[in-house]
């Protein structure tokens, strides 16, 4: 089966770095047409010279219905349609304490960045995915901790379990349209946002991967490569559904290898790795 993008109009929001970036490098050498909504600057100019004439990198900042009313836009003028959505953007924003401890504007930030965001994008995108007639794929990134309970970070957890939520309902809203909706659920993965270099002692950086089945914490590419699957017709028959790009993570539920390449689910506990 052929892999191509050739002729597809995709829009990638945060796509400035990570595993944003990683996609955006994916479905470009695919041959897509990539606009990226992003909010940093420096990583526009970047964008606008990776992705040349045949692309768009629009300064957008996805909380505000406004400015992605004026990427929707920009998206019409120069191509009048729209294949494929990424909704990539999300952030911890570093809020790790207990819900007593969290401020209303923290909780509100919390909704704002990992779950509002994705009504006024895929609103504001979906008339544009019509326009084709020809179906359409759209992927939201999610996390791993919207299929497990995360302490300390219950804000951030329950807006990641709504994305589930909002991801399913949209699949059957829009399956009349041919246009499919998944979700990708990533586990922790080294990136500019969760960079493992700075979290965890360099000595027990392997040890801490032990955590995950496959031995290693995610790469921007792990995730890149599901969504490329999601995006192509490689999966025209799922929608609805979530792809755990974990390492294994979910499927082990606490279960972790030992120096011996076995696995237990008591704790190894010989010193604080992070």
């Amino acid at each position: 089966m052929d892999i191509s993008l050739k002729g597809k109009v995709a829009l990638v929001t945060g796509g400035g770095a990570g595993i944003g970036r990683a996609i955006v490098d994916a479905f470009h050498e695919l041959g897509a047409q990539v606009v990226v909504a992003e909010i940093d600057d420096k990583k526009i100019e970047a964008l606008k010279s990776f992705l040349g004439k045949d692309g768009l990198a629009v300064k957008c900042d996805v909380q505000k219905t406004d400015q992605v009313a004026a990427v929707m836009k920009a998206i019409d003028d120069k191509y009048g349609h729209l294949d494929i959505l990424v909704n990539n953007v999300g952030h911890h924003l570093f809020t790790y304490k207990p819900l007593e401890q969290l401020s209303e504007e923290e909780i509100d930030a919390q909704y704002n960045i990992n779950l509002r965001h994705l009504f006024i994008v895929t609103k504001a995108a979906t008339p544009l995915m019509r326009r084709t007639g020809k179906g359409g794929s759209i992927i939201n990134i999610s996390s791993i901790e919207g299929f497990r309970g995360c302490t300390y970070n219950v804000a951030y957890t329950a807006c990641k379990h709504a994305v589930t939520g909002f991801t399913r309902a949209m699949a059957l809203e829009l399956s009349a349209d041919q246009i499919r909706v998944n979700l990708i659920a990533p586990e922790t993965t080294d990136t500019e946002q969760v960079p493992v270099g700075l979290m965890v002692k360099p000595q027990y950086k392997d040890v801490a991967a032990r955590s995950l089945p496959l031995g290693r914490y995610g790469k921007p590419s792990d995730h890149a490569g599901a969504a490329v699957y999601l995006a192509t017709d490689l999966s025209a028959w799922v929608t609805g559904t979530t792809m755990l790009v974990d390492g294994g993570g979910l499927a082990a539920s606490g279960f972790q290898r030992t120096p011996d390449g076995s696995f237990t689910i008591c704790p190894i506990v010989t010193d604080s790795a992070m």
